[in-house]
C-alpha cells in the first residue's frame, strides 16, 4: 500500500515504509550532477494490452538556439520556493504565426547575487527551426523570483499580454507595438489596481532577508478567463501558503542524518485563491470574496494551498468553471453560478481528494473518450495520479478511474508536477504527458526507492479500455525520457507541420525543447481563433469548438493555461486519424448573445485563422 504525502511527513522520513518496486534498481549517475543524485531510466511495463505507435521526440534544444538554465537560488538553506519553479509558455507575441517560447526564471536570494541577476527568457521563433533570444529587446530582462505565467490579451488590442506569478506578487506586462512593428512588453503592474496590492518583495538582503518574518505573497499558477462574459479577460491566481524566510528556517525540517529538508505544506497555513475582474481601463479589481472564491475551513481559516488551475465549461452551460489542484488539502471545483459568483462544490462532486489528501500539482481537463471528459491531477511520489471522470454533467459527479484506465500503476512512483493533454500522434484521441522530479536532491540517501531526477511519463490513448498505455523509449525515443527535475511543461506546433512539440522545464537545470517527428500519416487541422474584442475577448479564451470528421467528433476549448505554472499555445490542434475531410466546425464563442459560428468543408493538414462574425 502506498504512503500519502501527509503520512510521509507525519511519521518522518525514516519511519515511513514506501513500496515502489519499479524504482528499486538505481541507474548510473546522470552526467553533470557531480555524483550527488542518482537517476533512473523510464519504467518499462511488464505486460501490455496495447502497443503505442512509433512517434519519436527529438531533443532539438541546442540546434534551436535555446540556452536557458533555471536558477532556483538554492544554497543549502532549503527554503520552500526553491523546490517549486518554474513554468513556461508558448506565445505568438509578434503575430507572425510561429509560436514563440517564454521560460520563467527564479533568481538568487537577496544578498547572494553573483554578477548579473538572471531573468526570464523570451525566444522568438524564426520559423526555420531556430529561435532568437529577444528578452532584452522586448523589455523582459528584469530579475524576478518567478514561478508561473498566464497568457491572454487583457486589453483586447490584438496582442497577447503576460502575467508572471512571482514570489512577492504578480507582474502584468502589456504587449505593445510601435509604428515600425517593434514589440515591447511594458510593466503596467503599478497601474493595474488590486493586482498590484499583493506585491511585497522585501528590501532586506543577506541575513536580514533570511530573518524577514512578514509573509511574502506566494502566487503559483494563474489563468485568464472571462468569468462574467463581458468580453474582457479576468484573472484567476493560485496562492500557495503563508510563507516567510524566517518562518521556514525556524522549523526543524530534517532528512535525518543527511541534514535539512524542504518543508511540507502541512507545516504552513493555507491561503486564498484570488479572482481579479478586468475593469476595462487597465485595472483589475479583487472580487475573490464576493465571487465565492475564498474558501475557509471549519475553524474559519483559509484552506487553499493551490499549485495548479484549469478553466473549463464543465457542464457545458456556456460559462467557465474553475478547477484547482491543492497540495495536501482538498481540491476545488468552482461552479459558475452565471451571476458573477461561484459555488465551490469539489467535495460533493467527488474531486476533493481521491482516496485521501494528496500532494496535487499539475492539472488538466479533456475528453478521454468521445463525450467523456475527465480531470487529470498529478500527485506526489508514491501517490498515483488522479483521473476524475465526469459521470454526470448536470449533477457534477465524478469518479476517480485512474486504476481502471491504466494511469495508477505508472504514475505511482514519480513525483508529478507538469502535465497536459494533447494528441501527439494525431489519431483524434487525447494522450497525456507528465513532467516529473523530486524535491530533495538527497532523497536517495534516505529512500533508496526514490530519486531526484526522474523521467517524464507519456501516456497513449488506446481508444479502448483501459484508456491509457504508458509509452516507452522504444516507441518515443530516448530523448524525452532523460531524467530531470521536472516542473512546468507545454506544447505547441513550432514548425507548422501539424504535430505538437514539447518543452520541459528542469528545476535548477536546463529547459529542453523536443520536436515531435510524427510519421503516422494521420491528418490534422489547426484552428487559430480571434474574437471581436467587444462581446468576445480577442484571444477567444473560453471558446468551445466541436469538430466533426466522418464518425469522429471532438470537443476542445481555447485555454492557454495547462498543468503546472505553464501555458500551451492558444491555437487548437485536432488530430483526424485517417479522416481526409472535416465536415463541420462548430464554434461556441465566449461572451453574451454571441451566435454559434459554423464552418463546413474545412481543408485538412493546414492551419485556419477564424475571426468571430
Amino acid at each position: 500500500m502506498g504512503v500519502s504525502r501527509s503520512a510521509f511527513w507525519r511519521h518522518g522520513w525514516l519511519g515511513c515504509l514506501v513500496r515502489v518496486a519499479s524504482l528499486c534498481a538505481l541507474a548510473a549517475l546522470l552526467p553533470g550532477c557531480n555524483g550527488c543524485t542518482p537517476s533512473v531510466p523510464p519504467v518499462v511495463p511488464t505486460e501490455r494490452k496495447f502497443t503505442p505507435p512509433a512517434v519519436t521526440f527529438t531533443d532539438i534544444t541546442d540546434k534551436a538556439g535555446i540556452r536557458f538554465t533555471h536558477v532556483s537560488g538554492a544554497t543549502g538553506k532549503k527554503l520552500m520556493p526553491e523546490s517549486l519553479g518554474s513554468g513556461c509558455a508558448f506565445i505568438d507575441y509578434d503575430g507572425d504565426g510561429h509560436p514563440d517560447l517564454l521560460l520563467v526564471n527564479g533568481r538568487p536570494w537577496p544578498g547572494d547575487d553573483r554578477g548579473a541577476a538572471p531573468t526570464m527568457a523570451l525566444y522568438r521563433n524564426k520559423g526555420d527551426g531556430t529561435f532568437d533570444d529577444v528578452t532584452k529587446a522586448v523589455g523582459l530582462d528584469m530579475p524576478l523570483y518567478g514561478m508561473g505565467v498566464a497568457v491572454g490579451d487583457f486589453d483586447n488590442d490584438g496582442l497577447p499580454d503576460l502575467v508572471i506569478t512571482a514570489l512577492g506578487g504578480c507582474r502584468l506586462f502589456r504587449n505593445t507595438k510601435d509604428a515600425a512593428g517593434t514589440h515591447r512588453f511594458i510593466d503596467v503592474t503599478a497601474q493595474s489596481g488590486d493586482l498590484a496590492k499583493p506585491a511585497n518583495w522585501p528590501d532586506a538582503v543577506g541575513d536580514a532577508f533570511f530573518a524577514w518574518d512578514r509573509p511574502i505573497a506566494f502566487p503559483t499558477s494563474a489563468a485568464f478567463l472571462d468569468y462574467d462574459k463581458d468580453g474582457r479577460l479576468d484573472l484567476f491566481v493560485c496562492n500557495y501558503v503563508v510563507w516567510s524566510p524566517k518562518l521556514d528556517l525556524s522549523k526543524p525540517f530534517s532528512l535525518g542524518k543527511v541534514g535539512r529538508a524542504y518543508g511540507p505544506p502541512q507545516q504552513f497555513d493555507g491561503t486564498h485563491c484570488q479572482l481579479f475582474r478586468n475593469e476595462g481601463d487597465g485595472r483589475f479589481k479583487d472580487v475573490s470574496k464576493q465571487a465565492g472564491i475564498e474558501v475557509n475551513g471549519v475553524f474559519g481559516r483559509p484552506v487553499a494551498k493551490a499549485l495548479g488551475v484549469v478553466v473549463a465549461d464543465v457542464d457545458e452551460g456556456g460559462w467557465p468553471d474553475i478547477m484547482v489542484a491543492n497540495d495536501t488539502v482538498r481540491n476545488f471545483l468552482f461552479h459558475n453560478q452565471q451571476d458573477g459568483t461561484f459555488r465551490e462544490v469539489g467535495l460533493e462532486a467527488g474531486i476533493n481528494y481521491g482516496d485521501g489528501p494528496r500532494g496535487a500539482m499539475g492539472i488538466d481537463w479533456g475528453e478521454i473518450r468521445p463525450g467523456q471528459p475527465a480531470l487529470w491531477i498529478g500527485n506526489f511520489a508514491v501517490e498515483a495520479d488522479s483521473l476524475f471522470r465526469l459521470d454526470d454533467a448536470k449533477k457534477l459527479l465524478f469518479t476517480d478511474v485512474a486504476s481502471i484506465e491504466g494511469v495508477a500503476a505508472p504514475s505511482g512512483p514519480p513525483l508529478v508536477f507538469g502535465l497536459f493533454f494533447f494528441d501527439y500522434d494525431l489519431d483524434g484521441r487525447l494522450d497525456c504527458l507528465t513532467n516529473n522530479g523530486h524535491l530533495e536532491p538527497e532523497i536517495h540517501q534516505v529512500r533508496p526507492q526514490q530519486v531526484y531526477r526522474q523521467p517524464a511519463n507519456l501516456y497513449w490513448n488506446t481508444g479502448s479500455k483501459p484508456a491509457f498505455e504508458a509509452v516507452t523509449a522504444k516507441e518515443a525515443g530516448d530523448d524525452l525520457f532523460v531524467p530531470r527535475v521536472g516542473r512546468g511543461c507545454a506544447c505547441a506546433d513550432i514548425d507548422g507541420n501539424g504535430t505538437l512539440d514539447v518543452v520541459l522545464m528542469d528545476n535548477g537545470g536546463p529547459a529542453r525543447l523536443f520536436r515531435n517527428n510524427g510519421g503516422t500519416g494521420h491528418h490534422w487541422v489547426r484552428l487559430i481563433l480571434e474574437g471581436d474584442g467587444k462581446k468576445c475577448n480577442k484571444s477567444a479564451i473560453g471558446a468551445r469548438v466541436v469538430v466533426t470528421a466522418g464518425d469522429l467528433v471532438q470537443k476542445a476549448e481555447v485555454r492557454a493555461n495547462k498543468g503546472y505554472l505553464s501555458c500551451c499555445e492558444l491555437p487548437l490542434t485536432f488530430g483526424l486519424g485517417k479522416a481526409a475531410n472535416v465536415d463541420r466546425v462548430e464554434i461556441h464563442w465566449p461572451g453574451r448573445d454571441v451566435p454559434v459560428q459554423v464552418l463546413t468543408e474545412v481543408a485538412v493538414d493546414r492551419s485556419h485563422r477564424i475571426v468571430q462574425k
